[in-house]
């Protein structure tokens, strides 16, 4: 199971009630933040997230409004007693953007590990999840990220029976473990059938739409896209300065055939985004207006 919150919705600037977009996502007990914009500590405070517990930042890009808050968010976390190593992952740059941003707080309590991205960046595995950075269409280096939670295929009788494995080894080879019998090596897919869809969660946002969002979000359980103006009118906007409209957004889910796409990154001037549903929804049914706070848990799907 993944757990994803929103822990803000707005794009260039935050609103008294809706903090700069951001997300979180929680696997195993560990903890992903995705993008940290001014104030996104005060809004981890407001999920009840745990400052102390924040494993891995992903950062899009670095404009203001996705890293202005790193400073605030490293001295939350010190003075929250983390201890831990912080992994930072992001774009070229990133050892700047995180070096600036310490110089701004006393000493560290702990450890920061940077993994900056290249356009070829392979898929990252952490703690058991896959995470994928993708490079999408911005005025700067920007990236999404896949994240994935693969599932094993499901131990087939039939199979071992046919590969001649006995059943007092089958617990032993699900566990990745090898055995040796009648002197040969037994191996896990000797007993296993082929592995089943596990979950697939995308983020992306300012971007223009790019075949690299369709790859990425194709048939996933959950798509969080910006959708930073709301009127069509806005199209030209939207295209001068590599952003979204919110009908873009739910065309491309459409075309991805996700399970759910939840739109986020609201522009300061659109007071109410979910006055737009019920048109978005004659382009793609499965489309949500994102607000502070909402959570999703992500499970896998019925045989």
């Amino acid at each position: 199971m993944i757990n994803v919150s929103i822990v803000g919705t707005s794009g260039m600037t935050p609103l008294p009630n809706r903090h700069l977009s951001s997300c979180l996502v929680q696997y195993n007990g560990i903890n992903y933040l995705i993008d940290a914009g001014e104030g996104t500590q005060v809004a981890l405070k407001k999920l009840g997230a745990s400052l102390k517990k924040i494993d891995y930042v992903l950062l899009t890009h670095y404009h203001t409004d996705h890293v202005g808050g790193l400073a605030g968010l490293f001295a939350s976390m010190a003075n929250n007693e983390k201890d831990t190593m912080l992994t930072i992952i992001g774009p070229k740059g990133l050892n700047r953007v995180v070096e600036a941003s310490k110089r701004l707080v006393s000493k560290l309590p702990f450890t920061i590990k940077i993994i900056e991205l290249i356009d070829s960046t392979p898929t990252l595995k952490c703690n058991g999840l896959a995470i994928t950075p993708f490079p999408v269409e911005h005025k700067i280096a920007c990236f999404g990220y896949k994240i994935e939670l693969p599932r094993d295929g499901k131990c087939d009788p039939e199979k071992a029976k046919a590969n001649d494995v006995p059943m007092e080894y089958w617990s032993a080879l699900q566990q990745n473990q090898i055995v040796k019998y009648n002197g040969r090596v037994l191996t896990k897919d000797l007993i296993m059938s082929p592995t089943r869809a596990g979950i697939k969660f995308v983020y992306t946002t300012d971007t223009r739409p790019c075949r690299t969002i369709v790859d990425a979000a194709k048939d996933a359980d959950l798509f969080i896209c910006e959708g930073m103006y709301g009127e069509d009118e806005q199209l030209s906007n939207a295209e001068k300065n590599l952003h979204m409209t919110m009908q873009e957004a739910a065309s491309i889910a459409a075309t991805c055939g996700v399970k759910e796409v939840i739109l986020t990154h609201f522009s300061p001037s659109m007071v109410h985004p979910e006055k737009y549903l019920d048109e978005l929804k004659y382009t793609f049914n499965r489309v949500t207006i994102g607000s502070d706070g909402m959570t999703r848990e992500l499970t896998f799907g019925e045989e």
